[in-house]
């Protein structure tokens, strides 16, 4: 059975992930998007994968700084998260308070995690590259109780149960 693009798109649909906001910046200036396509690899040493779709404005920003960060997101990141998927008329970076850690590409201040990564590989699989980012840097918020999940093809906010005794 042959699984059209259209088919896979609607079954992963059904696949619950968390969303952040990918930044970077460096010789090919400032950039960000939404994203749900990250993961953990290993935490020695500490290395994410990122996926990008290539013909994305952000894969060659990515590629041509050598760093992104991944800023997790929770609820009230929403505006955001539609602003760097393209949906607002906003600027991405006129929305949010943004610094910088080790790379310097942009940190959001009050995301939930905040990973700041150089790349360290990059390997395309049909449409997308995977880009594979040390962590070099990290911010965590102390307040991180929740987080903002993509599923079903809407924003959903997954609230942490309390801390048992």
């Amino acid at each position: 059975m042959d699984v059209t693009a259209e088919h896979f798109r609607e079954g992963m649909s059904c696949l619950g992930a968390a969303v952040s906001l990918i930044t970077s910046a460096g010789p090919e200036g400032r950039h960000g998007m939404t994203a749900s396509a990250v993961c953990s690899i290993t935490d020695s040493p500490p290395t994410l994968l990122v996926c990008v779709n290539q013909k994305n404005r952000s894969h060659d920003v990515f590629n041509g700084n050598g760093n992104l960060c991944v800023n997790v997101l929770a609820e009230q990141h929403i505006p955001l998260a539609d602003i760097f998927a393209g949906r607002g008329d906003a600027e991405r970076f006129d929305s949010g308070n943004w610094t910088t850690l080790e790379t310097g590409a942009p940190v959001l201040a009050d995301a939930m995690a905040a990973f700041d990564c150089r790349i360290i590989e990059r390997r395309a699989i049909g449409s997308h590259s995977v880009f594979y980012a040390r962590v070099v840097g990290m911010l965590r918020s102390p307040q991180a109780a929740e987080t903002l999940i993509w599923f079903g093809r809407r924003y959903h906010s997954l609230k942490a149960a309390p801390k048992g005794d």
